[in-house]
Parts: structure tokens; C-alpha cells; sequence
């Protein structure tokens, strides 16, 4: 499916932690053209702290199984966006 991190944020309940697997389409400054798998654990202010903690504790047991390193953490939906993507893989070069 061809989603946007918008549309993505959208899908992403309000209170309750998730993990996203999403493959985007990020165009470097040089023209070149990747598709990098990123790992982003939503943890919303607010969630029940025990749902937050089961996440959480199985959270870096998930990145080393599946091999993930682009790995971002946002804390409310509202930060997803394709500004905050773009930003965050700046850093992988």
C-alpha cells in the first residue's frame, strides 16, 4: 500500500503504543532514489502505563530480530510527518 506519513499518523490510535514497520521513499539531495525500512515505535502521552511498558520491553528484542536500524520513537501521532521522516534519515546518509 502507498501511504503517506500523513495518512500513516491517521491510521495510528491516540492512546495506545504501536510499532510501524514503513518502507518510504526518500529522495537524496544528489538525485538517488532509496526506500530505507523504518522502525517507529509510536508511545502516545497519556497510554496506560502498563500497555507502555509491555511495548517497551519488547521493543529492542524486536529491532535485533528483525535487523531494523533506521529506529525513531515519537510521543504523540501529531509528530509524524514527512518533515519529521525527512529530518530523522537526514542522519543515514
Amino acid at each position: 500500500m502507498n501511504i503517506s506519513p500523513e495518512e500513516l499518523k491517521m491510521e495510528l490510535p491516540e492512546r495506545q503504543p504501536r510499532f510501524v514497520v514503513y518502507s518510504y521513499k526518500y529522495m537524496h539531495a544528489d538525485g538517488r532514489v532509496s526506500y530505507p525500512l523504518c522502525f517507529i515505535f509510536s508511545s502516545p502521552v497519556g497510554c496506560k502505563p502498563e500497555q507502555q511498558m509491555m511495548y517497551a520491553g519488547s521493543k529492542n528484542r524486536l529491532v535485533q530480530t528483525a535487523e531494523l536500524t533506521k529506529v525513531f520513537e515519537i510521543r504523540t501521532t501529531d509528530d509524524l510527518t514527512e518533515a519529521w521522516l525527512k529530518e530523522k534519515l537526514s542522519f543515514f546518509r
